[in-house]
Order: C-alpha cells, then sequence, then structure tokens
C-alpha cells in the first residue's frame, strides 16, 4: 500500500522540526492524530522511523532516508498540485488568496481594490485565517498566495518580507493600567492574563515569542477569542489587557476607546510575510501582479 501524502508530510515536518506536536501543528493534525499517522506508516513500510525520547523526536537510520525520498515526492505533488490550481485559474480567471486575519483586515482591501481597478474581469476570493491556517492553505493548494505576520515561516514554502508590524498592549479607558504614564513592566505583563487570538494565530505568538525571549514567558490567556474586533470590543469593555497589531487599533485609539500602554524594555516587531508554493517564474500572472501591488505598498 502507498502511503498517503499527509503521512509523508507529516514524516517530512516531523524529521525538520523535532517534533511530533509541532509537525502535527504545521500539516492541520491534532498530536494524538498524528501520532497514529507515524504509527500506522512504521507499520505500512515495516520499519521503525522515529526514535522518540524526552528530548524530541529523531528519525532512526531508515526513518532519515524515507524522509528524503518523501519530500521528493512532495515536491512532485506540489508541482502537480500547483499546476492544476493555475490551469483553473486562468480558466476561470479567478484568484484564490489566504490572508491573516490583521493583513485580511487592515492592508488586503487597498490591494484587492488596486487588483480590481486593474483587472475588473478578474474574480478575486480572499479567505481570513490565523496564519497557521493560511500556511496550511497555500501547502494544500487551497490559496494561491498566503500573507501572513507570524515570526515562524512556514517549511516547504517559498517566501518574501513585505513589511513589518509592531504588537502594542491596549486597555479599556477604566483599566488601572491606563493612567500609567510610565506603563508596566514586561514582568507584570508576562503575569498578567490577557485577551488573546487562539493558537496558530502569529500575533498571539510573536507576544509569547518577544516575551519569553525577554525571560519572562507569559501566563495562560484568560480568554481565548477567534477575531480580533471581538478582543477589541472585550479590552475595552473588560478587566483584562491585550496585544494587538498597531494596526488593528488605530481607530480605537484615536476613539479613546481604548488606550495604549507602554510596556518598559519591550518592543514587538514582527515581519509581514508573503508565502507561495513556487518560484516567481512559475506563478500565475494575477499572483505575480499582486506580489508587486504589495511589494509597492499600495
Amino acid at each position: 500500500m502507498t502511503p498517503s501524502i499527509l503521512s509523508l508530510r507529516l514524516l517530512v515536518q516531523t524529521v525538520e522540526r523535532g517534533s511530533v506536536s509541532q509537525a502535527a501543528n504545521a500539516v492541520g493534525l491534532t498530536q494524538q492524530a498524528a501520532s497514529a499517522r507515524l504509527a500506522a506508516l512504521e507499520r505500512e513500510l515495516g520499519t521503525a522511523l522515529m526514535v522518540r525520547s524526552t528530548h524530541g523526536t529523531r528519525p532512526t537510520e531508515a526513518g532519515a532516508l524515507v524522509a528524503e525520498w518523501a519530500a521528493e515526492v512532495l515536491d512532485a505533488a506540489d508541482r502537480f498540485d500547483a499546476s492544476v490550481l493555475s490551469l483553473r485559474e486562468s480558466s476561470h480567471g479567478s484568484l484564490r488568496i489566504a490572508a491573516s486575519m490583521t493583513i485580511a483586515e487592515n492592508l488586503a482591501p487597498r490591494w484587492l481594490t488596486a487588483m480590481h481597478a486593474e483587472s475588473p474581469e478578474l474574480l478575486i476570493e480572499l479567505t481570513a485565517a490565523n496564519s497557521e491556517a493560511v500556511a496550511a492553505s497555500v501547502r494544500s493548494g487551497a490559496a494561491a498566495v498566503g500573507f501572513i505576520e507570524t515570526p515562524e515561516l512556514p517549511a516547504g514554502l517559498e517566501h518574501a518580507t513585505f513589511g513589518s508590524d509592531e504588537l502594542v498592549v491596549v486597555v479599556g479607558r477604566d483599566h488601572p493600567w491606563a493612567g500609567r504614564a510610565r506603563g508596566v513592566s514586561i514582568e507584570e505583563l508576562a503575569r498578567t492574563p490577557v485577551v488573546a487570538r487562539e493558537s496558530g494565530s502569529g500575533t498571539r505568538l510573536a507576544y509569547e515569542r518577544a516575551a519569553s525571549a525577554a525571560g519572562h514567558p507569559p501566563v495562560r490567556p484568560a480568554l481565548e477569542l477567534s477575531s480580533t474586533s471581538a478582543i477589541r470590543a472585550t479590552a475595552a469593555a473588560g478587566d483584562h489587557p491585550a496585544v494587538l497589531s498597531i494596526l488593528a487599533v488605530r481607530e480605537q485609539l484615536a476613539a479613546e476607546t481604548l488606550v495604549k500602554v507602554p510596556v518598559r524594555q519591550l518592543r514587538i516587531i514582527r515581519p509581514l510575510t508573503a508565502v507561495w508554493r513556487r518560484s516567481n517564474a512559475e506563478l500565475p500572472g494575477a499572483v505575480r501582479r499582486l506580489l508587486e501591488v504589495v511589494g509597492a505598498g499600495v
């Protein structure tokens, strides 16, 4: 029996990342489902592929060899999927885009307006999701190009950074932090539960990584919400701060429904990145033009 593409992708990701849980996130599986798939793959091939320990997961000699073969199969499968997607899009005059929430809400509308002005006959479909889901969408061929805001670049995709973004801490007008001219320390912020996006969000990952790098891993969020607008409203009305893109809170700061809180000894700048599956020379014309529009800062 030939192993499935998903099982091979999971194996390659596990070898690259040294972690079943991280590989599971990368391919959109739960850790339990990923472990079961790897065990099934070992049974199919009749050999042990991975060695698991408290220090992580590493490939056996056979596992490293199979992962190398699998990478070649995945490259061919990705090229086939991308070619089919390109054929479908050129036939129907459509362009499928996936973007993380911050980018979809605050930057993409200008790009799409510019694209429509140039090519009004082009049907553009935009899907908003967290950065992890965007990468998965591009990798599967559901989207021709994706835009993410995570500091962790997805494996197996071409990418180009087109800008940067700053995360800020915001609270409602009645929050105790709103009146602090000197703001808060990184220690106080890290031990305070915030209102945050779900796991897989680039905003959440950027904050957690920056705080941890400063020596203060943050506590678990008070609430996990699936949209930026819900987080803004909850922070404005409630007791908990939020960490959001400055792009997402400019109007609220101007209207004074939210207050920016300075954080001493911490500034979070993250890259904004476009991701796709092929070299620029092989990209459909609509995708190449969109990347030019994005790069020009329209």
